[in-house]
Parts: structure tokens; C-alpha cells; sequence
């Protein structure tokens, strides 16, 4: 039962997630951090898939996690694969929602951070950036929630260089929206 359980959750959690940046964020180039930034830049500016562009970008970080986290790898991998997947199967919803830019950014942080913290209530999550984060923790002592919030800054403002200016204010509020509802998501447990 437990094991459906976490497959009916990653499966509901990724729904969200792929929901959130295909109905919301790429119809404005709206930006997330870390890998999925990463991943969005490369589609808005070479039309590159998105979902196997966060697979490509995080083999990286998971052939770390096999070898210096490996509990992290075996909760994240199914995650990763699954919203992958599934933001590649839900490309053809993008446009389906017309909304004012801004209230595209809050949606869309909304139900990514609703997905993301479903996922890591059930110790899972769809890998990323936070394994990195967590590596450099561990080397240097720095804060992991600063060094999150290093790598996403640095994900969006390169980003919003490459795109344009009103991408950077957008993905800055996607990010606080995303932030705030992970949180609100994983403190009642």
C-alpha cells in the first residue's frame, strides 16, 4: 500500500508541477530556479524540450547522489522521471489559459509549489538544484537555504538576461510563490 501510496503522490505532484510551468509559466518565458530554470531558458531560447532537458542537465547530480547520497537518489529519481515525463506529455495544454502575466506568475508558482511540497511530505522530490545545494552544505557549512536561494538568483538572473527584463520580475515572483507554498505544504505533515 505504501508504495502506490508514493506512486498515486509523485504521480498527483508532478501533474502539479508540469501544470504549473506548462498553463502558466512558458506562455510569458516565466522562470523557476535551479534545474527547471535551467531547463526553461533552454527552451525559450532554442525550443529544446523541457522535460528531458531537466533529465539531461540532472544526470550530473544524480551520478553524486549515487555516490555520496544515495538515499536521496532512490527518493528522487522516480520523482524526476515522472515530471519529466509528464511536462513533455503536457506541452499541448500551453495557451489553453489566457491570463494577465503576473497572475500567470503567481498561479504557476502556486501549483509548482503545491507538487513540490506534496512530493517531499512523502520523501520524494524530482531531484534538482537541491542536491547540490546540499553538497556545498556539506563542504563548506553555508546555510542550505541560502545556497538554494544562491543558485535560483543566479538561474534567473542569468536567464532574464538572455530573455528579457520583464522575465526577471515575473520569475522573481514565481519563485516567492513557489517558496512560500512548499513551505506552507510541508509544515503540516
Amino acid at each position: 500500500m505504501y508504495f502506490f501510496t508514493k506512486g498515486l503522490i509523485i504521480l498527483i505532484g508532478s501533474t502539479a508541477v508540469s501544470l504549473g510551468i506548462n498553463l502558466f509559466l512558458t506562455p510569458y518565458q516565466i522562470l523557476d530556479g535551479g534545474v527547471v530554470g535551467i531547463a526553461l531558458i533552454l527552451h525559450y531560447l532554442y525550443k529544446l524540450k523541457i522535460g528531458l532537458m531537466i533529465i539531461i542537465i540532472s544526470i550530473p547530480v544524480f551520478i553524486i547522489a549515487w555516490f555520496k547520497y544515495r538515499a536521496y537518489f532512490y527518493n528522487s529519481i522516480h520523482g524526476l522521471i515522472a515530471s519529466s515525463l509528464i511536462i513533455d506529455l503536457l506541452k499541448p495544454v500551453r495557451n489553453l489559459v489566457q491570463i494577465d502575466a503576473i497572475y500567470s506568475a503567481i498561479f504557476g508558482g502556486i501549483l509548482m509549489g503545491f507538487g513540490i511540497g506534496l512530493m517531499l511530505r512523502f520523501q520524494t522530490s524530482t531531484g534538482g538544484t537541491d542536491l547540490i545545494a546540499q553538497f556545498l552544505c556539506d563542504k563548506t557549512g553555508i546555510n542550505i537555504g541560502i545556497l538554494i536561494f544562491m543558485i535560483d538568483s543566479i538561474v534567473i538572473v542569468v536567464g532574464s538576461l538572455l530573455l528579457s527584463s520583464s522575465t526577471l520580475m515575473l520569475s522573481i515572483i514565481t519563485v516567492l510563490v513557489v517558496g512560500i507554498t512548499t513551505s506552507i505544504m510541508t509544515s503540516y505533515a
